[in-house]
C-alpha cells in the first residue's frame, strides 16, 4: 500500500504520483464518494455537479445512496416501460408496412431503417425508435 502524504487529498496524490490509487488505498469516505458518483449517474443519467460531499459522513452517504437506489429503480422501470411501448409501436408499424406491400418483416424493417436514416446501423435504429439495444438481433 502506498502511503499518501499527510494532509493531502486523493487528487493531489494522483497528480503527484501520476497514478490512480488502488481501491484499498482510499479511505472509507473516499470510497463512498466514488460509489456516490457512480450511483448518481445511474439514477440521473449524468454525473453530479455542484454537490460538495467533502463534509459528508458515512451516514450521510448511506442515506443518499439509498435514495439514489430508489431513483435508479424508478428510472429503470420507466425505461423498460418506454422500451416496451416503443417495441409495440414498431411491431404495429411493421404490420402496416406488410399490409402496404412489404414482402416480409425483414423488408418492412429495412424500409423503416431507410425512412429513419439509420444508414444500416441497427443499434442506431434502436436508439432512434426508443427500443432496447439489440432488439433486432
Amino acid at each position: 500500500m502506498v502511503a499518501k502524504p499527510a494532509g493531502s487529498g486523493i487528487i493531489d496524490y494522483m497528480i503527484n504520483e501520476n497514478t490512480l490509487p488502488a481501491w484499498s488505498d482510499l479511505s472509507v469516505l473516499e470510497q463512498l464518494q466514488s460509489i456516490y458518483w457512480d450511483a448518481y449517474k445511474d439514477a440521473h443519467g449524468f454525473r453530479p455537479r455542484g454537490i460538495d460531499t467533502s463534509t459528508w459522513t458515512v451516514q450521510d452517504f448511506e442515506v443518499e445512496l439509498a435514495h439514489l437506489a430508489e431513483v435508479a429503480d424508478r428510472a429503470n422501470a420507466e425505461r423498460l416501460a418506454s422500451e416496451a411501448d416503443a417495441a409495440k409501436a414498431l411491431e404495429e408499424r411493421i404490420l402496416v408496412l406488410i399490409g402496404m406491400g412489404a414482402d416480409d418483416r425483414n423488408q418492412a424493417i429495412s424500409w423503416i431503417a431507410e425512412a429513419e436514416e439509420a444508414n444500416g446501423d441497427m443499434e442506431y435504429l434502436c436508439y432512434l425508435l426508443g427500443l432496447r439495444y439489440g432488439y433486432f438481433r
